[in-house]
């Protein structure tokens, strides 16, 4: 039983710090970063820095940037002019007036030469030559060659991508998952579906296939798992599944997707929410509404922007700004809430509040960054 214990008690803790997560902030005109308790894991000291990503965080020394570890001490020494964000372990790094990719050690990574480099993200980044785009792998050769005339920001493990004035779409391997033919493409594979645009129609491609919806003048992305996505016609908003048919009608001002089976809709100049079968479930009221974060919370303006829970609840008064579109994290769908926690400006500053309401560490900061994974 003790051994049992042991493991367990082992477990919990491997998971904790596996979870860890930090998030950087500026007080006083310096920048460190804070746990999610609102206590300082590494003091303020920098003169700029940068979020997290990979294990990683840039920081400025003597007009230089390196990169910094979870304990604050920089593992890649301070030496380089700018400096890009990890992902799938690589980063951009000038010096010399040359970009190059390092990884996590700082160890250069080789690759064929090019007129401009890109990012990684999703373990591929973008690979001009010439007028054509293709795609390098974190080994630094090329996965695809220069095909094409655009490729888009990878989501979900796909990208739009462009040869003339059509559009289409691949993976992270450059396999086309679907045929470069449509006037207009979403850029967000999900499995209800992409939207596109063929022949002068509107319509959903899906396993395969694509089915026009009627009359459409313009249609949105799927959102999270749901099965509907919204659409108009005749300057009114419906709600199309993956057939590319109306299940609720185009009636509605305006409106946003789908989430934990709800939807902010627009009547007028009032925001309220629907349910999938068209009910009208929390009354229109608001002057704007967002789409409900996966902790069941939603953004919220009458003045200023505040959040509700699924039952219309007020939980954060309507007080605050929040960060601009709600793009909190890179490439994230997540608006609002993050894991737990809203990132929101007052008069005081930036700060953070949990799931109660209540505010973190109950402080406000010059600056505040979203909180992201540090393992």
């Amino acid at each position: 039983m003790k051994t049992l214990a042991f493991l367990l008690v082992l477990l919990i803790n491997s998971s904790t710090l596996l979870a860890q997560e930090y998030a950087l902030v500026r007080e006083n005109g310096k920048f460190g970063f804070i746990d999610k308790t609102g206590a300082y894991v590494i003091e303020p000291q920098f003169d700029k820095a940068d979020s997290f990503s990979d294990g990683r965080a840039a920081a400025l020394q003597d007009d230089k940037w390196g990169y910094i570890d979870i304990s604050g001490k920089f593992v890649i020494q301070p030496e380089y002019d700018r400096v890009k964000m990890f992902n799938s372990g690589l980063a951009l790094v000038l010096k010399d007036d040359q970009w190059r990719y390092i990884d996590t050690s700082g160890k250069e990574l080789k690759t064929p030469a090019s007129e401009k480099y890109y990012d990684f993200e999703e373990g591929v980044a973008l690979f001009r030559s010439g007028e054509k785009i293709g795609l390098l792998g974190t080994d630094g050769q090329l996965i695809l060659e220069p095909t094409y005339d655009a490729i888009k920001k990878f989501r979900n493990g796909h990208a739009k991508v462009s040869k003339g004035e059509l559009w289409g779409m691949i993976n992270t391997s450059g396999k086309v998952v679907i045929p470069v033919e449509y006037e207009e493409i979403g850029n967000t594979y999900k499995e209800a579906g992409v939207y596109g645009k063929k022949d002068g129609t509107f319509g959903i491609i899906h396993n395969g296939s694509f089915n026009p919806i009627d009359n459409a003048d313009k249609v949105y992305n799927f959102h999270g798992d749901s099965k509907l996505t919204y659409a108009s016609r005749t300057k009114k908003t419906g709600f199309v599944n993956s057939k590319g048919e109306w299940v609720l009608e185009p009636k509605y001002d305006k409106a946003r997707a789908f989430s934990l089976g709800l939807a902010p809709v627009a009547i007028g100049k009032k925001w309220g929410y629907i349910n999938e079968k068209g009910e009208m479930v929390i009354e229109p009221q608001f002057r704007d509404a967002e789409v409900f974060s996966t902790n069941g919370f939603a953004p919220v303006k009458d003045k200023a922007w505040g959040f509700i829970n699924t039952s219309g609840k007020v939980i954060i008064p309507m007080e605050y700004g929040i960060s601009g579109n709600f793009a909190f994290l890179k490439g994230s769908e997540e608006k609002g809430f993050v894991n737990g926690l809203a990132r929101v400006k007052s008069k005081k500053g930036w700060g953070y509040f949990n799931e109660q309401g209540q505010l973190l560490g109950d402080k406000w900061f010059q600056n505040a960054e979203p909180f992201v994974s540090v393992k």
